[in-house]
């Protein structure tokens, strides 16, 4: 298991593991007083957490899908990667898509973020298309498997 070191400025506990198969981390809003976000808006939410991850790792922010389902409220770059060079305040980017606003207070948790292990590539290019393998698959984009 690789070690993740973390920082908390504010008074939330620190992330943790709901359940002893969770794959994401849960991030609490620190704010010094509740913030409203209304339709259509999106605010930077601050956690009060600075991070130093493994080389080799990125932090991934994702929705709450609790949040999402029942309040419409997720994160607008979903998801958000944090680098492991990155040492600023974590901070999560949320968005209201509802047609309510929505209240967070302080200590609620927000988003949930993932660490996962990356490979960086070097590019080579290629003069043509034909320098590409072939696939099955081909250019099939969006949608191109169908419905059923």
């Amino acid at each position: 298991m690789s070690i993740c070191k973390i920082f908390n400025t504010s008074n939330n506990p620190l992330p943790a593991y709901e359940s002893a198969l969770a794959a994401g981390l849960d991030l609490r809003a620190n704010l010094a007083e509740s913030i409203v976000l209304n339709p259509g808006e999106r605010k930077l939410v601050p956690t009060g957490l600075f991070i130093e991850l493994p080389e080799d790792c990125e932090a991934q922010i994702r929705p709450r899908s609790g949040l999402a389902f029942k309040h419409g409220i997720t994160v607008l770059n979903s998801p958000g990667t944090i680098d492991p060079d990155y040492r600023g305040e974590v901070k999560v980017l949320l968005i209201n898509l509802s047609d309510e606003p929505f209240e967070i207070q302080h200590g609620e948790r927000i988003a949930q973020m993932v660490i996962s292990r990356f490979q960086q590539v070097t590019l080579q290019s290629v003069a043509s298309m034909d320098e590409l393998s072939s696939t099955e698959r081909g250019a099939g984009g969006f949608g191109h498997s169908g419905r059923k």
